[in-house]
């Protein structure tokens, strides 16, 4: 009895304190992801204050260090303190989609995704959900605002997100940017400075730390949002910096809503990065536009570089170049030489008098008395040239809007299938009609703006038009979506070597490549064989240059800019660009670093067919690469290189075309001359 009362004493005695050390499963203050490899890790947690934070690993080392999410508004409370953890949730994703046109055509969207659902503990209970996507190059996230009663419409007055760089790998490190806020828009040099030198910068910005890594910074999905730049704060602390709207909030949204994609391409070198921008494009929306097998990749000449030059003029009078007799000239060399496209600027009424930033004097539906418009797009058409009309607005769009669909009309029922527009004014000069009713003045790539490109882009689709943009808000990947915005401008292109002080210098294109070209096609315009701008005065490339740029500079028009006489003088040179492709299956970097040279190799859509274009800087580069990229067999290398003596400064017209036998096998070396470059066609022979 003794033992059996002991054993009941004991159990009473040791039970009861094992139900005491029972404690409750503590609540998570974090959420973490990897990619798919594990190369690439984040944590989204809340500190000591209740803000919301992140950090990125790659390799397990730190890179991204604690960096704070959060908002400020222009009628409530900021968002950026106690809040707590409430709800995770995580997928994974491995789909392949097809490109109807590209640099790819088949694509793969493969990432992690940890969602991390957060609310204040103050009196307003607001949430926000930071959601983490991470693929093996790229980290990306964005905030979502459910809807909720205490937060029904959202004034932005400033978006919180930090990009902290750990300091001691920043401080070693390079940037390359292009300043944001000033009156030329995107359209300024890249500055190459240390991180720690970064002003405000417009994206994408890319840096490259002392180890190698690069990293570029960037946003996916820009929809009815304002653009984000970025600035620095000190040592590797930058920060998002939205384009101010005209007046009050720079983001008015109502509830629910997403921000835009914050995206930070990261690999170990320059090639890499560029193969990284394919998850811009994954990061959008599927195509919502259906079958868009009216939008026509296309080579196209113009009458637009005269009107650089001073030799031809938009307004009517003695210079005018949008003549009936000579867009029938051109139509007629664009046709013996195998160009599909034509564009015509300044073949509507309003070019005349000051013009620069008013855009109140255009019509979009009437032409020029010496310019035939119905006529001259049919005798194109006829002989398989398609006008490409052009739309300046002088970032007006108070006035463009309500006309541009009768624009759009006219074209559609003429058979026009592709505009360009334009929005030349100084930054902050966009002209645009408030809730009010009343003007204000709006800068290029705020939410006005945004929205604005979109509608464009949509009205002229269901009239089965594509838009290349100029002036325009930033690539964003949204023509994944929207694949009728076929291409846009949005940096220094080929008209600054007509009359710009400086012209662009000779790392200008291999800055292009791992900077602006991130963030999609650009309609650069290249080609100029004569190499000379206005008044006789030298571009600083050579001609091979000049070809390479057909490769390098990604778009899926392409224009033709020089004038006819300067391409029949240069029969050889103009060959390769009859012959180049604009429209690819594979795209690859075999060589590159940031602002010193660019390697790339394409593969045409549906041949077996491949181009090499490379470009360098100043100094004299030369690049061995080996040819494993093509297939079985052997093929014909038509190879357009730098002379010997080639340089731009002294014999820029110097070019070497040859042919050579090569195989997978082969190797590829050649040199760039300074401000050089080479284009090379590889044409299957066969087994």
């Amino acid at each position: 009895m003794r033992i059996i009362a002991l054993l009941i004493m004991l159990s009473a005695f040791v039970g009861a304190p094992l139900e005491a050390q029972v404690t409750p499963t503590p609540v998570a203050t974090s959420a973490e992801a990897t990619s798919p490899s594990g190369q690439l890790a984040i944590t989204i947690a809340t500190n000591g204050e209740g803000r919301v934070n992140y950090h990125v690993t790659r390799a397990g080392k730190p890179l991204i260090t604690d960096s704070q999410l959060g908002f400020l508004f222009t009628d409530a409370p900021q968002m950026l303190r106690n809040f707590r953890l409430v709800a995770t949730d995580r997928r994974s994703v491995d789909e392949a989609w097809e490109q109807p046109f590209g640099e790819w055509r088949h694509m793969r969207n493969h990432y992690n995704e940890v969602a991390a659902t957060f609310e204040e503990g103050s009196k307003y209970h607001r949430r926000m959900r930071v959601v983490a996507r991470l693929f093996d190059d790229a980290v990306a996230f964005r905030i979502e605002f459910p809807d909720q009663p205490n937060l029904k419409t959202a004034n932005i007055a400033e978006e919180l997100t930090q990009f902290h760089i750990v300091d001691d790998r920043a401080a070693t490190g390079e940037a390359w940017w292009d300043t944001a806020f000033e009156s030329n828009r995107e359209e300024y040099l890249y500055n190459r400075t240390k991180i720690s030198e970064i002003g405000t910068a417009q994206t994408p910005l890319t840096v490259r730390l002392a180890d190698g890594t690069h990293i570029a910074f960037h946003e996916a999905a820009l929809v009815d949002y304002s653009g984000m730049n970025i600035a620095k704060v000190g040592g590797g602390l930058l920060k998002a910096v939205l384009t101010p709207g005209a007046t009050g909030p720079k983001v008015t949204r109502n509830t629910p809503f997403e921000t835009p994609w914050r995206v930070m391409l990261i690999t170990s070198d320059a090639p890499s990065l560029y193969m990284a921008n394919a998850e811009i494009l994954n990061l959008n929306e599927p195509n919502k536009q259906g079958d868009v097998s009216w939008v026509k990749p296309r080579k196209y000449m113009g009458i637009w570089w005269g009107m650089h030059l001073d030799t031809q003029s938009w307004s009517s009078g003695p210079k005018h170049g949008a003549t009936t007799a000579y867009a029938k000239k051109m139509i007629d060399f664009a046709a013996a030489n195998g160009f599909t496209g034509l564009l015509v600027e300044g073949w509507n009424l309003g070019w005349d008098g000051d013009w620069f930033a008013t855009g109140d004097t255009f019509s979009f539906t009437e032409h020029y008395p010496d310019f035939d418009l119905p006529g001259v797009v049919a005798y194109g058409l006829k002989k398989g040239v398609h006008f490409i009309g052009h739309n300046e607005t002088s970032a007006n769009i108070a006035w463009y809007e309500p006309r541009m669909g009768a624009g759009f009309d006219m074209f559609q029922k003429l058979g026009v299938d592709a505009i360009k527009t334009g929005y030349v004014a100084d930054a902050g000069g966009v002209q645009a009609v408030g809730p009010d009713g009343k003007p204000r003045f709006e800068w290029h790539e705020g939410q006005v703006m945004v929205v604005h490109h979109l509608k464009v882009v949509t009205e002229a689709a269901k009239r089965h038009i594509a838009i290349d943009a100029h002036e325009p808000v930033k690539d964003t990947g949204l023509r994944r979506t929207y694949p009728s915005w076929v291409s846009r401008e949005g940096q220094r292109g080929m008209e600054y070597n007509a009359w710009g002080v400086p012209k662009n210098p000779p790392e200008h294109e291999a800055n292009l490549v791992f900077t602006r070209m991130l963030s999609g096609p650009m309609d650069f315009t290249p080609g100029v064989l004569s190499l000379m701008g206005r008044g006789n005065t030298p571009i600083l490339s050579t001609m091979a240059k000049q070809l390479a740029l057909y490769i390098v500079i990604y778009s899926p028009i392409q224009m033709a800019a020089d004038l006819p006489e300067n391409y029949a003088a240069n029969p050889g040179p103009f060959q390769f660009i009859k012959d180049v492709a604009v429209d690819w299956d594979d795209t690859r970097v075999l060589a590159g670093e940031v602002g010193d040279l660019a390697v790339i190799a394409r593969k045409t859509r549906g041949k077996n067919e491949w181009f090499v274009g490379a470009v360098g800087d100043e100094q004299e580069r030369h690049f061995d690469v080996p040819l494993s990229f093509l297939g079985k067999g052997r093929w014909r290398a038509e190879i357009y290189r730098d002379g010997d003596t080639a340089d731009y400064r002294t014999n820029p017209r110097s070019i070497v075309i040859e042919q050579r036998k090569v195989s997978s096998a082969d190797r590829l070396a050649l040199r760039l001359a300074p401000g050089g470059g080479a284009a090379v066609r590889f044409v299957s022979l066969g087994r």
